[in-house]
C-alpha cells in the first residue's frame, strides 16, 4: 500500500542522476565537491554522495555534524560563523576525538579568539567566511588576511576562505553572483596569502550559481551545492533546474473543487510557508507546469491551474513541487523512496536523521 498522504516522495533515479550530473560536472573542471547536506539530512543520501566523488559534506550546524558523523561520513564543514560557548565547545571536541575531520567558520577576529579560548586549537580547523555580496554572514574581503592572521597566530589551523552567493537566488541573478563571489574570494585569497595564511581550500558555490561558477575564471577549489540533489520550486522557476530533475515531491490528494480550484490536503505543515518576492506561487504542480498554489495554510493547500488543464479528479494524488526543499525535509520524520516515476508502493522509507539539529 502507499503511504498516506500528505508524504514527501523521493524519485530514487532522479536523485541518483542529480547526484551524477553534479559530482561529474565538478569534477571536468577539476573541482572538489562538499555537497550542502542540510537539504536532505539523510544518511543514506550522504553516502551516495560520498560514494558518487564527493570528499565531504557540508552541514549547517553542529548536531548535523554529529548526525553525520556518528555515520561515519565525518569529513564534515559547518559553513556557518559558530559563536563558541562552552557547550558548542565541548561537542566539537568530542566530534574530534572521534576522529571527525571538522572545520568551522570564522567571519572575525573576535570569532577567531572564542576559538582559541575553548582550547579547540589542534581539534578543528577554521574556514574563513567572506560576503560575496549576499550581505549576511562573511567579513569584508579585505579583511580575510586580518582574521586568518588572528588563527594561525592562536596556532589554529586555516583549511581556508568560503563564501555564499546568496543573492543568486533572484531571476537573472545568477552569472552576476557567482562573477561577484570570484571577485570577492580572489580579493580574500590575496589577503591571506599576504599575511602568510595561503588558504588550501577555496570553497563558493549555491545551486542558483553552480553552473555559472563552473563558467567563469574563479579561483574556487571547491563547490558546496544543496538544492541540486532534489530540486525545488524556486530553481525551477529561476531556471537552474527544471522540472525533468525535480527529485522530491509532496505527494497530496485532491480533497475538494471548491471554487473551481484544487484544495489539496498538504499545507505549510508539509510544504514550508517559505515564499520569496519574487516567487509566482508558494509552490508549483509537477504534473501540471502552469498550476500554482495560490493559497497556503497548515493543512490546505489551494491551486489553481493553467487555462485548458483538465483538473485532477477529487481522491486522486497529485505531487507538489516545494519553494524550499531544504524546508519542507525538515518538517518531516521521513522520506519515501520510489525506485522511479509511476510506481505506486516506495521501495524504502529513509529517515531525516539530522532533522532539527538546529544548535
Amino acid at each position: 500500500m502507499p503511504p498516506t498522504t500528505p508524504y514527501l516522495a523521493v524519485d530514487l533515479e532522479r536523485m541518483q542522476a542529480n547526484i551524477a550530473r553534479v559530482a561529474d560536472a565538478a569534477s571536468a573542471r577539476g573541482l572538489a565537491l562538499r555537497p550542502h547536506a542540510k537539504t536532505h539530512k539523510t544518511i543514506e543520501i550522504g553516502r551516495m554522495q560520498v560514494a558518487a566523488g564527493a570528499h565531504g559534506l557540508t552541514v549547517a550546524t553542529i548536531g548535523e555534524a554529529e548526525v553525520f558523523a556518528a555515520a561515519g561520513l565525518d569529513d564534515l564543514c559547518i559553513a556557518y560563523p559558530l559563536w563558541i560557548d562552552p557547550p558548542r565547545a565541548a561537542r566539537l571536541s568530542a566530534l574530534a576525538a572521534r576522529g571527525a575531520a571538522i572545520s568551522v567558520g570564522v567571519d572575525s577576529v573576535a570569532a577567531v579568539e572564542r576559538v582559541a579560548r575553548a582550547g579547540l586549537a589542534g581539534r578543528i580547523a577554521v574556514r574563513v567566511e567572506v560576503d560575496a555580496g549576499h550581505h549576511r554572514s562573511g567579513c569584508a574581503p579585505t579583511e580575510a588576511g586580518a582574521v586568518a592572521a588572528a588563527a594561525v597566530q592562536a596556532g589554529i589551523e586555516v583549511e581556508g576562505v568560503f563564501a555564499f552567493p546568496g543573492h543568486a537566488y533572484a531571476p537573472g541573478a545568477r552569472a552576476e553572483a557567482a562573477r561577484q563571489e570570484a571577485e570577492a574570494l580572489t580579493v580574500a585569497v590575496h589577503g591571506m596569502r599576504a599575511a602568510g595564511a595561503t588558504p588550501l581550500v577555496v570553497s563558493g558555490g549555491s545551486t542558483p550559481s553552480f553552473a555559472a561558477a563552473l563558467e567563469i575564471d574563479s579561483p574556487v577549489t571547491e563547490l558546496r551545492p544543496g538544492v541540486t540533489v532534489f530540486g525545488d520550486a524556486q530553481q525551477w522557476e529561476l531556471g537552474a533546474m527544471d522540472a525533468a530533475e525535480i527529485a522530491l515531491t509532496a505527494h497530496a490528494t485532491v480533497v475538494s473543487h471548491a471554487g473551481g480550484r484544487l484544495v489539496l490536503d498538504a499545507g505549510s505543515k508539509v510544504l514550508g510557508p517559505d515564499r520569496a518576492p519574487w516567487a509566482t506561487g508558494h509552490g508549483r504542480l509537477l504534473d501540471h507546469p502552469d498550476a500554482r498554489i495560490v493559497q497556503l495554510s497548515e493543512h490546505h493547500a489551494v491551486a489553481e491551474l493553467g487555462e485548458g488543464d483538465a483538473p485532477p479528479p477529487l481522491g486522486s494524488t497529485v505531487r507538489l513541487v516545494p519553494n524550499h526543499v531544504c524546508m519542507a525535509v525538515n518538517l518531516v520524520d521521513e522520506l519515501h523512496v520510489f525506485d522511479r516515476a509511476g510506481d505506486a508502493v516506495p521501495s524504502a522509507t529513509w529517515r531525516v536523521a539530522a532533522r532539527g539539529r538546529n544548535s
